[in-house]
This record gives structure tokens, C-alpha cells and sequence, in this order.
């Protein structure tokens, strides 16, 4: 059985979708100023957050969970403590990715 090869706009859609947990993971305020914040710092855990921000311990764990989802953020254990960093490499060229494939369509 022959499958016609994808066209730009099939790979266009299939990026699409990969794209769709970072999106959704930069959509939210509490998200960007928890991303914002580990740019300032190398890492940090989730009490150093809390002193930082106007958020709850289990609201920032709760967006630290979607941010590691999207491959935004990683977490280095250390003894009792949990230190989450950035890790946008990825993103980056996903995001890169993405936006080649739109030139390529328009």
C-alpha cells in the first residue's frame, strides 16, 4: 500500500501538535514568572520560589509538573530538596522548527 509523502502543511500539523505542551506551558502567568525567575538563578527549589513569588508551595509544584512536562524546566535531587533549573534547549528547536515550517507554508 503507496502513502503519498507528507506535504508542508501535514509536517506543518505534526510540529503543530508537538508544539502544543509548550504552548500551553508559556500560556500561563504563573508559568512565565517561574521561568522568568530561573533565568536569574541557576537553580532553585520550591521554597526559594515561594519567597520569590506571589504563589503557594503546592501552586508552584503544580506548574513546575507542566513546565518539566513541556521540557522547559529539570530537577536535580540533593539530599531531601528538589532543585529545578531550565532546560529550553529543546523548546528552542522546537520552537525554531516551528517557525521554519510556517515560512515554509506562507
Amino acid at each position: 500500500m503507496d502513502t503519498a509523502p507528507d506535504t508542508a502543511q501535514d509536517e506543518l500539523a505534526k510540529t503543530f501538535a508537538e508544539c502544543k505542551p509548550l504552548f500551553f506551558a508559556l500560556g500561563e502567568i504563573p508559568r512565565q514568572q517561574i521561568l522568568l525567575l530561573l533565568t536569574e538563578h541557576a537553580e532553585l527549589n520550591v521554597s526559594q520560589m515561594t519567597e520569590k513569588l506571589p504563589l503557594s508551595r503546592p501552586a508552584i509544584s503544580h506548574h513546575l509538573k507542566i513546565l518539566r512536562q513541556a521540557g522547559l524546566v529539570e530537577v536535580r535531587q540533593q539530599g531531601t530538596e528538589n532543585y529545578h533549573f531550565l532546560t529550553a534547549d529543546a523548546a528552542i528547536a522546537l520552537l525554531e522548527r516551528f517557525v521554519a515550517e510556517v515560512k515554509s507554508c506562507a
